[in-house]
């Protein structure tokens, strides 16, 4: 039988996007590489005979020469051969690469460090969001919205699709104020108000909504803003 016509949620491809990368055995991820078997093999059976001929050990895999593939298996040609070394020496460099090092906010000023770069110099107003786990170390940065000289437009709902697609427990929201003066507008005030209240029903604290001049900002957690 063809991976094509096994159930959807056992061809490997689809079971990792329905399940997930770490559902997968080594062979289905293995077979995901090479693609296809040969005439008397499916990829994934292919991929175990390999693996066994490794003693289902990656490290011993990592050993075989693109030629010792193309000679000792069926179906794996050149390209397949390379495939196969090339994302097992990423693998290697993977475990040689430094660890990813988040930056923990910790106050408003650490807030306004992290955006300052990004908006300082602009003319226009623009809108990011600082995504924290629950140690308030930085998942990820992105930016909602961009507007004029005056101001900026905000979606509640991609604010909160942003930090449940990172799975962020904490939202830090920042704006610019191209025109130099920190102070919080009406809509301002409406936007920090609503998106605390939205977050909190989804268990994600708003920590703090900065806003940003060049040299200066406003904080809304600094000025007990928050919570109310």
């Amino acid at each position: 039988m063809k991976i094509k016509e096994w159930a959807e949620e056992d061809r490997p491809r689809e079971k990792m996007l329905l399940k997930g990368v770490a559902s997968l055995s080594d062979a289905e991820l293995l077979a995901i590489l090479i693609g296809s078997g040969n005439s008397k093999e499916t990829a994934v059976q292919l991929s175990q005979r390999i693996l066994n001929a490794a003693d289902n050990n990656l490290n011993v895999l990592s050993k075989f020469t693109i030629n010792e593939l193309i000679a000792g298996f069926k179906g794996i040609g050149e390209a397949k051969a390379i495939t196969i070394c090339a994302a097992l020496e990423l693998g290697k460099r993977r475990n040689l690469a430094d660890p990813i090092l988040r930056s923990a906010i910790q106050s408003s000023h650490d807030a306004y460090l992290l955006f300052h770069p990004l908006l300082c110099d602009l003319p226009h107003e623009e809108l990011w969001v600082a995504l924290t786990n629950r140690s308030t170390k930085v998942i990820s940065k992105v930016r909602i919205s961009q507007g004029g000289t005056g101001e900026t437009t905000a979606d509640l709902r991609i604010i909160l699709k942003a930090a449940i697609n990172a799975l962020a427990s904490g939202i830090i929201l920042c704006h610019n104020h191209p025109s130099g003066n920190t102070r919080p507008s009406a809509q301002d005030d409406t936007l920090t108000r609503q998106l605390e209240k939205a977050a909190r029903l989804l268990e994600i604290k708003l920590l703090d909504h900065i806003i940003l001049c060049d040299g200066a900002y406003f904080s809304y957690a600094d000025e007990g803003r928050l919570g109310l």
